[in-house]
């Protein structure tokens, strides 16, 4: 190994420099918060399960005209609320550890 070539490595641009322990950045005001990313999303999902409502009385009236995409748009519509539901469960568990934890 070359001794001399050490010091030529230097500090190099890829790595950020460090910064003190108790130097952390500011989140940026602009970002929605968590409640407001919920809200955003649970408007999202009603609007889909009021469209997959709509769908299916199309299809009950017998004026659908590609039961192909209805089958579709309802089977996202199904997967979009049980993701919900999984992500209220999760939320419900990481709140009882919380409650369960002794001070």
């Amino acid at each position: 190994m070359n001794v001399e070539a050490l010091p030529a490595l230097g500090a190099h641009d890829e790595v950020a420099p460090l910064r003190p322990p108790g130097a952390l950045q500011p989140a940026d005001a602009a970002a929605p918060s968590f409640a407001d990313r919920i809200g955003s999303g649970l408007e999202q999902l009603n609007t889909q399960l009021l469209g997959s409502q709509r769908d299916l009385q199309t299809l009950a009236v017998g004026e659908a005209e590609n039961l192909h995409d209805i089958m579709i748009r309802l089977e996202e519509s199904r997967m979009a609320l049980q993701l919900m539901l999984q992500v209220r469960n999760r939320v419900l568990e990481a709140y009882q550890d919380v409650m369960r934890m002794q001070v």
